[in-house]
């Protein structure tokens, strides 16, 4: 069977092919793509911006925000049946390298994997892709194919929250730095466990989706930031931070937004770069400090999460930009000249 595939092969090469799908592996599953989020990684790697995408090692197809439906499996899958609905994890752990064994992170990985990045890895802008059974998850049958490339997005913010130890509940302030989809994913996670729920963005448009995206206030970072929290909170400011941005400015605040005893949860991407902080108030604020790259079993349960909170939050509406394949170099194009407007930008099938 051939299929039409999108390969990006450099900085803004990105190539629409005709490809051969190979024969299923007994443990792999086929799967027809439903529709796929263009990320802001996606972005950065289209523009030569991050070293994420490994187009060094040849061309590979992106796409980790991706909903579609099993048209085949392979003999040794159990779990998986041809007409169920379904989205996949992003960074794919090999399970038998040493540090997966010691149960770290799946970013730890000696051979970790990466949909969407590598070559050696499946990605979601192409009308099928081949993925391996532990890496699939079904999502209920009455989401759309846009709702299940929602669930990497959503799972960063909450595992960005609850992972690697971290919580939250209604005693709590949470400052959420960025309204992007990952921010508005930890503001719903943080309303949905009564928190109180602050967003900070620069950008008034995304200030005010975010307030129907669980946030009880958005503030704009060039509005005397520190002092309006303080008035906010009587003085204790946050008690969970969580920079979703990956903005010099805003990693730059977050030690003067946490209050005594904050969690401060790091989940925006600076990798490559390094910016400047009053460290010192990490020691006299006694905080507590941790970082989230990528998410650890979380999938399936934050596809119970979003199911829960679907009548609370349009997911729907979340998608700004719906836009066939046949035309990527245009969505493409919108994702990176209209920030503003072009929240999420969905390839449809």
């Amino acid at each position: 069977m051939k299929a039409q595939v999108a390969f990006l092969h450099g900085p803004r090469d990105l190539r629409v092919r005709e490809v051969e799908i190979p024969p299923l592996r007994p443990d792999q599953v086929l799967i027809k793509v439903g529709a796929c989020g263009i990320c802001g990684s996606d972005v950065e790697c289209y523009e030569g911006r991050s070293a994420e995408g490994r187009y060094d090692l040849g061309p590979y197809t992106p796409g980790h925000e991706w909903g579609g439906q099993i048209v085949e499996v392979g003999s040794g899958v159990t779990t998986l049946r041809p007409g169920y609905k379904v989205t996949g994890d992003c960074v794919m752990r090999c399970g038998v390298c040493r540090n997966c064994r010691e149960g770290l992170m799946p970013s730890a990985c000696l051979n970790m994997r990466e949909a969407g990045f590598r070559p050696d890895s499946p990605g979601g802008m192409g009308e099928y892709m081949v993925i391996e059974e532990p890496y699939v998850h079904r999502i209920p049958d009455r989401w759309s194919y846009e709702d299940g490339g929602w669930v990497e997005t959503f799972s960063i913010g909450y595992f960005g929250i609850w992972g690697n130890g971290g919580y939250i509940d209604a005693s709590d302030t949470a400052v959420i730095l960025g309204a992007g989809p990952v921010g508005l994913s930890a503001a719903m996670v943080a309303r949905t466990s009564g928190a109180r729920t602050i967003v900070v963005e620069p950008i008034a448009a995304r200030r005010e989706r975010a307030l129907r995206y669980g946030a009880e206030v958005a503030l704009d970072p060039a509005d005397g930031l520190v002092e309006r929290l303080a008035e906010l909170t009587d003085g204790r400011l946050g008690t969970v931070v969580v920079e979703c941005s990956g903005k010099d400015a805003a990693i730059a605040s977050l030690f003067d937004l946490a209050g005594h005893s904050a969690r401060v949860r790091l989940i925006g991407h600076s990798i490559g770069r390094k910016v400047p902080v009053e460290i010192g108030k990490t020691i006299w604020r006694t905080l507590d400090i941790s970082g989230a790259g990528g998410t650890r079993n979380f999938a399936e349960r934050t596809i119970r999460f979003m199911d829960r909170i679907r009548g609370a939050y349009d997911f729907a509406a979340l998608n700004t930009h719906h836009v066939p394949f046949e035309r990527i170099h245009e969505a493409f194009d919108l994702a990176i000249h209209d920030k503003e407007h072009a929240f999420k930008v969905m390839l449809t099938f």
